[in-house]
Order: structure tokens, then sequence, then C-alpha cells
């Protein structure tokens, strides 16, 4: 089905439910034996937009997975913004160090030339990379969404302090973000992504609370959605079972939950107003367990309702590739069996 992947995955995207179901990622992809296949490593291919691609690709080349997701990070934004960032290590992502935003609430100045700064021209250079070596497999662009931006650019204890006692301040910034993930998210759909996933843990209940999530946050989703022509997924960690009504009302063309939440409880709670994403555990299953383990939870996922098969969270660089390829040996199984 390789000369359909993009077509399938777009089409279910838009909710028709004649296709078959998508076994993919969108969440981080790269491991290490991944790496040691394409010869592209951690922490050299975050900033490598030839070993960015080739170690993207291969997660579906030799992973099996139907779309192509990129980059690595959540971090690409907050590094052009000034945030120090540590690249990591082969088994570590990169990481945030820095908050050159905290305790300024003043409205932050952006540069102008944002989007040529850092790794930015990396991603996008990858973007028009992956285009022409894989014309017909979905491009997945991952992305820090608002709040997670806001969060590296003013540090954890401003994030929640103004969020609770300093609210203006706080959706001001929020304001910004949205209008620099907007940008970024146009640029990319340029360059040739057919989907972005927004990344955006930190605006979901286990950060903040239900209240806060609908004055603070929907509004900026909202927009987002309906000023980016391209779809749209959001990716949160963690149980968002008492957002995503909510979150099914932003827009959003995908809701990728972890293992947290219940698949039948989440299908109940969104109904035909987005499609569901998820949601096989990354740690206790694709990690640690047998491909045998990994298609019975796989197949479970199925039954349950999810419209597209994926990891609940970004992959660990261990994970086993045999494990990756089970997802799609479940799909299949399910399709022939359940389907037919």
């Amino acid at each position: 089905m390789q000369s359909g992947l993009r077509e399938n995955l777009l089409k279910v995207l838009d909710g028709k439910e004649d296709g078959i179901i998508p076994v993919l990622s969108v969440t981080q992809t790269a491991t290490n034996g991944l790496m040691e296949t394409t010869g592209a490593f951690w922490p050299q291919a975050h900033s490598s937009a030839f070993q960015m691609a080739e170690l993207s690709l291969a997660a579906h080349t030799v992973g099996g997975l139907e779309a192509i997701r990129y980059p690595f990070c959540l971090t690409v934004l907050a590094e052009a913004l000034g945030c120090e960032v540590d690249l990591g290590t082969i088994n570590r992502p990169p990481e945030v160090m820095s908050h050159p935003f905290a305790e300024k609430v003043e409205k932050p100045d952006i540069p102008a030339d944002l989007y040529d700064r850092a790794r930015v021209p990396v991603v996008l250079e990858t973007t028009r990379r992956l285009k022409n070596l894989a014309p017909n497999v979905p491009l997945i662009a991952g992305m820090e969404g608002p709040a997670t931006l806001v969060y590296h650019l003013i540090g954890a204890q401003d994030y929640l302090k103004w969020a609770l006692f300093k609210p203006e301040t706080f959706k001001m910034y929020i304001r910004e973000a949205t209008c620099i993930c907007e940008g970024y998210a146009k640029l990319l759909f340029e360059a040739g992504a057919d989907v972005i996933c927004l990344d955006d843990t930190v605006a979901g209940p286990e950060t903040l609370d239900c209240l806060l999530f609908e004055t603070l946050i929907k509004p900026s989703y909202q927009y987002l959605t309906h000023s980016i022509e391209g779809p749209v997924v959001i990716h949160m960690c963690g149980n968002t079972t008492s957002i995503l009504s909510s979150l099914a009302n932003c827009g959003f063309e995908g809701i990728s939950i972890e293992e947290s939440v219940s698949v039948a409880e989440a299908k109940s709670q969104i109904g035909s107003r987005t499609i569901l994403i998820g949601n096989i555990s990354t740690t206790n299953t694709l990690l640690y367990s047998t491909p045998e383990e990994v298609e019975e939870e796989a197949l479970k996922c199925l039954e349950e309702g999810v419209d597209i098969l994926a990891p609940g969270c970004g992959l660990a660089p261990e994970t086993p590739v045999v494990n990756i390829r089970a997802m799609e040996q479940a799909r299949d199984k399910y399709q022939n069996v359940f389907v037919k």
C-alpha cells in the first residue's frame, strides 16, 4: 500500500472511514537500532538535515511505520528564541537548559529573523529532502505547542505562577507563542509537510486544571486550527480524559492519547468530532515486551476503536525495531480477520 500511504492518512484525518487504519507515530521515532542501520546518530542527527532525514525515513523503511515523523525533540523553536539547549546523547533527547524570558512580564521581543535561527532551517530542509526521497509517504512534522514554548521560555515556576496569579501576562505570552507556532507550521507545510503534530503536554490536566485550560489555552488552539491550512493533530502525555471533550472542539483533525487514557472512554468523549490516535504503551510494551505482547495490546487498541494505531508517546531509543514492526502486523491481522 506504499503508493497510497499519504492519501490514506489524509482520508482518515478527514473523517472518512473506508480506508485502511494507518500505523504510525505522531511522536518521536528514532531508536538505537535505526541509528545503527542508517549511520545517523543522536545528537548529530538533531542538527543535520541529511542525518535527520535518513534517521526519520528509516522508521518507515525499516520499522514499517506508514508515515515519517521528525524531528526528534521539542526544543527547535525554544532554541531559536534564545533558550540554551543541551542536545543530549545517543540515548537522551535535547533538553532546554535556560529560560531567557523568566520574570519578564513585558511583551517578549521576537526577532524578525526567527525562522532563520538555530535549527529551524535544518527542519525545513529535512522536510524538503524527505519530500523528494519519499513523495508518497506522509510527512508528520512535530513541534512544540504554544504552552510548551511558553514553558521553555519562562520556566516551570513562572509558568505555573503566572497561570494562577498573572493570567493576563500568561495570555500575552501564549498569544505570542501561538503566532510563532502558526508561522512555523505554515513554513513546514510550504516545505512539504503533510501533517503538523503539536506536542503540548504542559497544557494538559496534569499541569493546568480544566478551568485554566479552558480560559488560557483553548482559545489559542482554536485560533491555530482555523488559521493553519493543513491537518493539525495534538499529542499530550498523561491522563487527558477530563479535557478530551473540550479538545475535540478545538478543530484538531486528531487527538493522540497515551496509555493512561481508556480508548473506550476517549471515544465516548470525542464522538465523531475528531479522530483518535494511540495508544500502545511505549515503556511497558514497546520497550520491554515481546512482539507477541505488542501485537496483543495493539489488537486491543484497535478493537476498542482507535482510528490510527500509534505509540502512546515518543519511542524510547532502546525500543527494539521488531516491536515497532509488530504494530503493523497487528493491524493487518485485525483488518483481515475482524473487518473483512
